[in-house]
């Protein structure tokens, strides 16, 4: 096939992203709003409107085939496009006239154009530029050598082959372009590449993302350089001055107009309240404005879409509103096009010279390993397991959406031929298609999650501080959980080390964010307040660090339990997914449950999810003024349920505090199944109870004798409003009775957990269903803990 077919089919002209793209399309436009050719009518809405379902069609039904083994939606995509393209359909002349004749693509290259600019656009606004300021050593490391390596091993080996060897002169021109497109690691592809995945806020999650900022750094750097030795050497003295000075009145008009214009829309939004719609429109006509500008003084649009972007400060307000309002459009419609645009111009019969093709793959070879020395290296250096340096590399060698435009680019300016730009397509998709089944095997952020010892309230020495997390989403969850804190008993021989984290959504920004932070007295920063004030109150037996973590809903697990395994906690500590409120239950929320499952299944330590039913008494601020706090234990029997009669017995000394334990027995049948040895350490927990609360008025024990599960249900009925709190294990061995109840309420808080949550057991009594650390390295005993597993990795 003729390498310009396509670019000669109207008159030798072609549209063109970026550059010269707006200025030849607005040329093919007469007073009519007709396209030009030998048929004006070639466009019409009818047949734009099909070939967008058309394309729609074919990126989601690739996705949904290959979703299953494990590829990202960019690959399906593309392969959906190149379906529609000549190496597919695309071959047959009747699909092509008839869906997407080639005078009528102008229409979409103009939209996968725009639709690529907002995306850019909207990827700056997630942007953070600071966190590169914040990167340590590692990551700079990471990021200068994945791109400098490849970037020269894969040029010297191309200067080489285009010095020794008789190449064409197509392929001559575009290996310089091969070498650029190969050495980037664009942080928007790694970004989307690691929420796919599901691994944004992990340990090298973070650490790519970081990394790949660098890495853009670097690749602009070397690009403007070269920019402007080229401008110098074709330009006069004049030409290039006036050219550099217009780049520099455009970026100060960014800096110093659109970024304070910004933050005026965000001070003057109050928290809590939607942005005004002027706000949001006048971003957008920035964004066109600087774009044309941008166009007319030769600086690429997209360039200046990013620049725009990263002038709006991320997160909410703005920044969230507009990534809400614009983002699902994009991803959903206009990126597709820019796919299906691309598949349309890769052609696989193209490919008819195997030298070229052979010293293009080498060229990519080259520059994949080269980029792969380039984060080994260091990663190796700071003694990062070689499992996970090897996930990280191969993250960094992941191409997508920024690849795919930068090679359409020059396609469309002639610097590649259709074989050297299919061979790059192709290419590019096979490598990110085999790496992302490839890192999802080699790399689980879970199985760090592992502690070297017993991390529970039973086996915590009494001497030793007691390492709490505090999960709170907002500020609903505080009063509930300094209440339980307060009854836990601090003192300056039994000190409790209290971590409070907020969880917040990861909205209006591209990295997951987990940081220590320091409380202020400011409206939006109401959750910690109350924190600093309880350890006043218990000033030398309370020490307070905070943390905000800012993540998806769906790995927001990985915060948790890296922050528990890194502080060495006991007890986390979360709440249901449920909220109650005066006159009823609020909404429950499936991306909380979700969250509290997860942390269950993983947590390094012992787990508490508590269910606060709106009780409004301030036991925490008992050091002011005496109040009670009248806790309920169940005790069924099992590690669970040890573990919230160990919670319980650490409240014995809390002078407010007054515990009752209902103890379930039956003298037919045995209220839980399990071993000898687990009854026999239930029989051991409850003597030493029983014997630390002897003389003690505040402690009562009270034996209920059950025959069945309407038996449970009435005792658990009578507590009524009568408690502040009840405490119960969550899991159960199988036995009749459980069997019984199980028919009632069964989910992630267990049986008599879920019984808890369900029934109207008072508006004042908060449950808090316990479970104790369910793994850890080199158990060898599981009568100690039911379901306790060995884990080998």
């Amino acid at each position: 096939m003729d390498s310009n077919k396509d670019n000669h089919m109207n008159d030798g002209t072609e549209s063109q992203f970026g550059g010269s793209f707006i200025c030849h399309t607005a040329n093919r436009i007469n007073s009519r709003g007709y396209w030009l050719g030998e048929n004006p009518l070639a466009f019409s809405v009818p047949l734009f409107l099909i070939q967008v379902f058309i394309i729609f069609i074919f990126t989601r039904f690739s996705h949904l085939i290959l979703k299953p083994f494990g590829q990202p939606s960019f690959v399906s995509q593309i392969l959906g496009g190149v379906t529609l393209g000549p190496s597919v359909l695309g071959h047959y002349s009747a699909f092509t006239n008839n869906f997407f004749p080639v005078r009528g693509r102008n229409v979409l290259d103009t939209l996968a154009f725009f639709g690529f600019m907002i995306f850019i656009f909207l990827l700056g606004v997630k942007i953070d530029p600071t966190i590169i300021f914040r990167s340590g050593k590692r990551t700079f490391a990471i990021g200068i050598l994945c791109f400098f390596v490849p970037y020269t091993l894969s040029g010297l080996v191309a200067l080489f082959i285009n010095h020794f060897a008789s190449l064409d002169h197509a392929i001559s021109k575009g290996l310089p372009t091969v070498v650029e497109i190969q050495c980037i690691t664009a942080f928007p592809v790694i970004s989307c590449f690691l929420t796919e995945l599901h691994i944004l806020n992990s340990e090298i999650g973070r650490l790519a993302s970081s990394s790949s900022l660098v890495c853009d750094f670097c690749f602009g750097l070397v690009m403007m350089l070269k920019f402007a030795a080229k401008l110098t050497s074709a330009k006069s003295i004049g030409v290039t001055i006036g050219s550099l000075f217009s780049s520099a009145l455009l970026v100060s008009f960014i800096v110093f107009v659109v970024h304070p214009a910004a933050l005026y829309a965000i001070n003057h939004t109050p928290e809590g309240k939607p942005v005004q719609e002027i706000y949001i429109i006048g971003t957008l006509i920035t964004l066109i404005f600087c774009g044309l500008i941008g166009e007319v003084i030769g600086f690429d649009a997209i360039v200046v879409s990013f620049m725009v972007g990263l002038a709006i400060p991320d997160g909410p307000p703005l920044g969230a509103a507009l990534v809400d309002k614009i983002e699902c459009f994009v991803s959903v419609v206009l990126l597709p096009l820019l796919f299906a645009v691309v598949g349309m111009r890769t052609d696989v019969f193209a490919i008819q010279k195997m030298k070229t093709l052979g010293i293009v793959e080498l060229i990519i070879c080259i520059a994949f390993f080269g980029k792969l020395l380039g984060a080994l290296l260091p990663l190796l250096f700071y003694r990062m397991p070689f499992r996970d340096a090897i996930s990280l590399s191969l993250i960094m060698n992941c191409k997508g959406t920024v690849e795919l435009a930068l090679l359409m680019n020059m396609k469309l300016k002639n610097v590649l031929d259709d074989e050297l730009f299919s061979i790059l397509v192709l290419t590019l998709v096979l490598v990110t298609g085999i790496v992302s089944p490839v890192v999802k095997a080699l790399y689980d952020p879970s199985r760090r999650f592992l502690a070297y010892k017993r991390r529970t309230i039973l086996h915590h020495p009494s001497e030793e501080e007691f390492r709490i997390l505090a999960c709170i989403h907002k500020e609903d969850n505080v009063l509930a959980v300094l209440n339980l804190l307060a009854a836990s008993n601090p003192t300056e021989k039994a000190r409790i080390d209290l971590v409070v984290l907020q969880l917040v959504k990861l909205v209006g920004r591209a990295a997951s964010v987990l940081v220590s932070h320091k409380p202020r007295d400011k409206p939006g920063e109401k959750i910690f307040i109350p924190f600093t004030k309880f350890e006043d109150g218990y000033r030398g037996k309370v020490t307070l660090h905070c943390y905000k973590g800012i993540s998806p809903y769906a790995t927001m697990h990985n915060d948790v339990c890296y922050l528990a395994l890194e502080k060495r906690i006991t007890f986390i500590i979360i709440p249901f997914h449920k909220q109650w409120i005066i006159g009823g239950m609020a909404e429950s929320s499936f991306a909380f449950k979700q969250l509290n499952k997860n942390v269950l299944e993983k947590a390094p330590c012992s787990v508490g999810v508590l269910i606060d039913r709106g009780n409004q008494k301030k036991f925490w601020c008992g050091y002011m003024n005496e109040s009670t706090y009248l806790v309920a234990v169940l005790f069924f029997g099992g590690a669970d349920d040890r573990e919230a009669l160990a919670y319980a017995k650490r409240m014995l000394d809390q002078p407010n505090v007054n515990i009752t334990l209902f103890h379930f027995s039956s003298a037919k049948n045995d209220v839980v199944g399990g071993t000898d040895r687990s009854k026999k350490l239930d029989t051991q927990i409850l003597s030493e109870f029983r014997l630390s609360g002897f003389r003690n008025d505040r402690v009562f024990y009270k034996e209920e004798d059950v025959v069945n599960g309407r038996d449970v249900l009435s005792v658990i009925e009578y507590m009524e409003s009568y408690y502040d709190l009840v405490m119960v294990g969550r899991r159960h061995e199988d036995s009749q009775l459980m069997s019984e109840l199980k028919k009632w309420k069964h989910g992630e808080l267990g049986t008599v957990g879920e019984i808890l949550a369900s029934l109207n057991i008072g508006a004042k009594t908060s449950v808090l269903v316990v479970q104790q650390q369910t793994k850890f390295w080199g158990s060898r005993d599981p009568e100690e803990s039911t379901h306790l597993r060995r884990v080998n990795i």
